[in-house]
């Protein structure tokens, strides 16, 4: 391990030094390389593998480090260090729930806001892939498991409901939040410095910050954000958060972990989705493929939420801790909240992507100008009526039937 144990940011050498630190994994004349790989917001990231040895050819390991600012914006953005403890800590949890769908934790140093952990290099991450137009058959089975699991046992059905405020306390993550509850929930519909928008869009934005039924409804789902504690959220689950392959899913980056309403997780995963089923405008040049591959994302997220139904309904059942909770009709009312709940969330999500600090690749890099003001619109029609819709939706055919009507609605082919 490195000697000193006052914070800094790691250096290449720091990296390597940690990593022949780590008991039983790199021989200890083995030759490594290390590379910075981080692309994010916030962090650094490093890969270290081994070169040349034999023995150890095909080991590596990922080291991510918290910064003590936002790395996008720079210096003028202090954060917390803890951040990285309250990440581990929900990949240790998660880790119990469901090990094949988070990577494996091999070190938490919390003096260095440090994690080591599994190499996931062999997987792609999930924005990049949906760009490509590619199709993985098991996502919507992984996450729903990922998602009903982890949902349910952090919530007061699945566990002590004592011990869960313990938990609550462990994962109070007030910084995280801010940055969600303004990027989310307030600049996208105001005229605030941390906006990017398109000034081919500009009305587009001029009519969000006018929108008061909008803006109504933007507040009542900031509210349960605010105030709703209903289960441990990774709450920061867009695609660009998932590792992936054909045959594996794993779900990266917590950082942003907190006790707020389920909804708001299952509503990040459908919300990218239905990006990238907007950037598809310019991805796929060919009409009928374009519309294949649409329905192929509109058909995910239906699976994706009937399987977390379906699972979540049979973990209540079989190992629900509140008796009172089984009493009849009460199952029915609850899910019909958190997907009432998901399509807000996905609405906000999408509607951020486009206006607000943070953007998509599957939209931000399209090329053409005229294309990529068509997929923005797109966009923000499909996040608009989700969020006007939500109190209303009585099942996922209904959501996705708004989101359908939306997106016709741009008429662009």
């Amino acid at each position: 391990m490195i000697k000193a144990t006052t914070y800094h940011p790691l250096s290449i050498e720091d990296a390597i030094e940690v990593a022949r630190s780590l008991e039983g994994f790199f021989t200890p004349d083995t030759e490594l390389q290390c590379e910075e790989i981080g692309d994010g917001n916030l962090n650094l990231v490093f890969r270290i593998q081994a070169i040349h040895a034999t023995e150890d050819l095909n080991k590596s390991i990922i080291i991510k480090q918290a910064l003590p600012y936002a790395k996008v914006v720079g210096e003028s953005w202090p954060l917390t260090i803890d951040r990285a403890r309250i990440e581990s800590e929900a990949l240790l949890l998660q880790g119990k729930l469901v090990p094949h769908l988070v990577p494996q934790v091999y070190l938490f140093h919390a003096d260095m806001a440090m994690t080591v952990m599994e190499d996931l290099s062999d997987h792609v991450i999930m924005r990049q892939g949906l760009i490509a137009g590619t199709q993985y058959p098991l996502f919507a089975e992984h996450i729903s498991e990922f998602l009903a699991h982890t949902l349910f046992y952090t919530s007061d059905l699945g566990m002590n409901q004592q011990l869960k405020k313990r938990q609550v306390e462990q994962f109070i993550n007030p910084e995280l939040c801010k940055i969600t509850e303004d990027l989310i929930f307030d600049d996208p519909f105001t005229n605030s410095s941390n906006n990017n928008i398109d000034t081919a869009i500009l009305d587009e934005h001029a009519a969000l910050c006018s929108d008061q039924a909008l803006q109504f409804e933007v507040m009542l789902l900031r509210q349960k954000f605010l105030s709703q504690a209903q289960a441990l959220l990774h709450g920061d689950l867009h695609t660009g958060s998932i590792f992936i392959t054909p045959q594996s899913t794993k779900v990266i980056d917590p950082e942003f972990a907190y006790y707020g309403p389920m909804g708001f997780d299952i509503g990040a995963v459908i919300g990218n989705l239905l990006l990238n089923a907007a950037g598809q405008q310019f991805w796929i040049q060919d009409e009928m493929k374009r519309e294949h591959y649409r329905e192929y994302l509109l058909t995910t997220i239906r699976d994706i939420w009937n399987l977390f139904d379906v699972k979540f309904r049979s973990l209540w059942n079989q190992h629900g801790v509140d008796r009172l909770s089984k009493v009849a009709g009460y199952q029915d009312h609850y899910l019909l909240e958190v997907l009432r709940d998901t399509a807000g969330y996905s609405g906000c999500k999408m509607i951020r992507r486009i206006v607000g600090l943070a953007h998509v690749a599957d939209i931000d890099t399209i090329a053409d100008p005229a294309t990529k003001e068509r997929a923005q619109r797109i966009a923000l029609s499909i996040g608009k009526a989700l969020v006007t819709a939500n109190r209303s939706i009585t099942s996922i055919d209904e959501f996705i039937d708004v989101a359908y009507q939306a997106f016709k609605g741009v008429h662009v082919s």
